[in-house]
């Protein structure tokens, strides 16, 4: 019964392309949904899950022909499958859903948390989360992994291995922010940019001076230079401007705006884009480090009240790391009837419940490509704080990109085509991909 057939397929983009775009946010969970069965999807032998786990802790890579006449009697189908579900955690507590931190809170309440009251235990957890971070970066800077994620109750941060997302150094994108953060990472001597809050100041000023073209080309320079505005904090103008007032008998009753009433409305623009998506940040290079020991000593990193109070932020990661516990993605095959035109047919789907990576979206898509025959859609649902990491960044060349993901990434886990997928420049902007389909062997998608 929990099964959510869309109501009405949303129109996807006419131009049918052999790959879709990377999509760097975190999915909660993928609907799947073809005219052949899933049924090579259900029941693994306890051979066939083991093999799959092997083959995961040791990158194998397994090719398959354009299209498998039986799926279900194909072993190295259902081992890859096993493979593409695997995702390492950290912290790991069994009772306890570590992910989506964001919004938590509600799933969270009435759960166990001994950690709440008891200060020891609190700097126990933290002081083995700062181990696995710690881990995670040195992988990510020897590129031996792609990519990880930092999820806090507040924000996610995105660490990318040099090469990815068309960049050549390490970056690290943080969405999303608060003005107090900014302010924190700057004392702590991290350089960082506010990329769309950039790119919509460059669109202004590009509009504005379209805008005084026209405006010098339409009036006299005399009648522009009359109606000039005074320049800004000049006192004396700031005086006389409440001379009248004085006339009145009520200057006494107004309040002249003092400095720091003119300073809050100068920050007004800043505070206003808090928590929202324009509020991303990059962090690029070497600032990535200083950005990795300023989190691991944050105090606000941690929740000080509330069901999660004490716990630390939920590291994710494609590859194994210290401290990183294996967990595999839950899926499960659904038949139904659905409603086409005045009769029902069968739809057969495959539900995978997340944290679903953005290697995992892409390596199942290669498996269902000729186990489905080239033929299948998918419902895609977006952790929504995560979709702004699909914003465009400015980085080296697509080639120079290309060239450092085929130099230095190679042994990071990941199949020479999920790297090579990774590697693009995002092109999604804000949103992310909700509706993928694949007919002919290409892809349409709604993002």
């Amino acid at each position: 019964k929990d099964l959510h057939l869309p109501v009405a397929v949303p129109d996807v983009p006419s131009s049918p392309r052999r790959e879709f775009p990377a999509d760097w946010s975190i999915k909660t969970r993928l609907l799947f949904m073809s005219s052949q069965p899933f049924t090579w999807a259900e029941h693994l032998k306890a051979q066939e899950e083991a093999q799959g786990f092997a083959q995961h802790c040791r990158a194998t890579e397994t090719t398959f022909p354009q299209s498998i006449q039986e799926p279900k009697l194909s072993t190295e189908l259902r081992c890859a499958f096993q493979q593409s579900l695997v995702y390492w955690l950290h912290p790991s507590l069994p009772w306890l859903q570590l992910f989506p931190r964001i919004g938590a809170d509600r799933k969270m309440v009435g759960k166990a948390s001994p950690w709440s009251q008891d200060e020891a235990l609190q700097q126990a957890l933290m002081s083995e989360w700062s181990v696995s971070f710690t881990s995670l970066y040195n992988l990510l800077k020897a590129k031996l992994c792609p990519y990880f994620y930092v999820c806090t109750y507040q924000f996610t941060v995105l660490f990318r291995a040099a090469g990815l997302a068309g960049s050549d150094v390490v970056t690290a994108v943080i969405a999303p922010t608060t003005r107090g953060l900014r302010e924190a990472m700057r004392n702590e001597g991290i350089e960082f940019s506010l990329p769309l809050v950039e790119e919509r100041t460059r669109k202004q000023k590009n509009s504005n001076v379209n805008l005084e073209t026209e405006v010098a080309n339409s009036i006299e320079v005399g009648d522009s230079v009359e109606g000039e505005e005074p320049a800004p904090g000049d006192d004396d103008d700031d005086d006389e401007s409440f001379s009248w007032l004085e006339e009145m008998g009520v200057k006494d009753r107004v309040k002249k705006p003092d400095a720091i009433s003119i300073k809050l409305r100068k920050e007004k623009h800043e505070v206003q884009m808090d928590h929202r998506p324009e509020s991303l940040a990059l962090v690029k290079g070497t600032n990535t480090f200083t950005l990795l020991n300023f989190l691991v000593n944050c105090k606000s990193l941690v929740a000080v009240a509330g069901p999660q109070a004490g716990l630390p932020p939920t590291l994710l990661s494609p590859v194994a790391f210290r401290g990183g516990t294996m967990q595999t993605l839950k899926a499960r095959s659904i038949n139904a009837k659905a409603r086409v035109h005045s009769a029902y047919e069968d739809i057969f789907s495959l539900e995978i419940v997340g944290p679903v990576l953005p290697h995992s979206l892409h390596v199942l898509t290669m498996l269902l490509e000729p186990a489905q025959r080239g033929s299948f859609s998918a419902v895609l649902y977006t952790h929504e704080p995560t979709a702004v990491f699909n914003a465009a960044l400015d980085g080296a060349s697509p080639a120079s990109a290309k060239e450092t993901v085929r130099r230095d990434l190679p042994a990071c886990g990941l199949h020479p085509k999920t790297l090579d997928q990774l590697s693009q420049r995002p092109t999604l902007g804000k949103s992310s991909i909700r509706f993928l389909e694949m007919k002919d062997y290409a892809y349409t998608w709604k993002s």
